[in-house]
């Protein structure tokens, strides 16, 4: 099965995911925003061998430490979609403006599309774009575990912010809709930031994009 671990770092307290499959204990970590040394840490207390690092997008709280830890360990960079190119090229510029430690530049080993799938040990997660709050952004889904890691599209309660260059309100509620929705009610989604929540809870009550609010737009 796949397993995960939720490691909340930077100072923006976004949501590391630590994902493995407990057959081989083969590891990726998704969006390592920062604190390179806690996020080893928690590979190396459950014994895990880390192979890949997977992002969702390329904002500097998800991608600060990307660089440096793929350099120092040897690992492959995997994701997001190039739509994200000009928010990784600007890295050192996202660390300085938001004080963030300097930001190494790098380039992804593979960049992801929609439709793609990922792979540790395994286990295999599909892949989706969901552009709306960067033009890159990619969701990973397992199917089998019904777990989305959806970075900062969706929020128990709320969705992506989309005031940042390339951000588009209405291209993020259709990949909501269109993209998570599809995944099903009982799907338990990991967000960048904050608590977990169901895609049916949050088409329930969500004030941005439950059914009801929906229908009335």
């Amino acid at each position: 099965m796949l397993r995960y671990e939720t490691l909340p770092v930077t100072p923006f307290q976004q949501n590391c995911s630590l994902v493995w499959c407990d057959q081989t204990n083969e590891a990726a970590l998704i969006d390592p925003g920062g604190e390179i040394p806690r996020l080893l840490a928690a590979v190396k207390a459950r014994g895990l061998t880390l192979k890949a690092l997977w992002l969702t997008h390329a904002h500097i709280d998800h991608a600060g430490a990307t660089g440096q830890l793929a350099r120092e360990q040897g690992l492959p960079i995997v994701g997001p979609h190039p739509g994200d190119q000009f928010w990784i090229d600007g890295l050192p510029q996202q660390s300085v403006m938001f004080g963030f430690p300097p930001a190494e530049p790098f380039t992804p080993t593979r960049w992801l599309a929609d439709g793609d799938t990922v792979q540790i040990g395994h286990e295999t997660l599909n892949v989706r774009h969901c552009p709306g709050h960067t033009p890159g952004h990619v969701v990973f889904h397992s199917a089998s575990a019904q777990r989305a890691f959806v970075g900062d599209v969706l929020f128990a309660g709320s969705i992506g912010r989309t005031d940042f260059p390339q951000g588009n309100f209405d291209q993020l509620i259709a990949s909501i809709t269109q993209r998570l929705w599809p995944m099903g009610d009982e799907t338990v989604f990991i967000p960048g930031h904050g608590p977990e929540s169901s895609f049916g809870e949050e088409r329930r009550s969500n004030p941005f994009v439950a059914d009801a609010a929906l229908r009335g737009r």
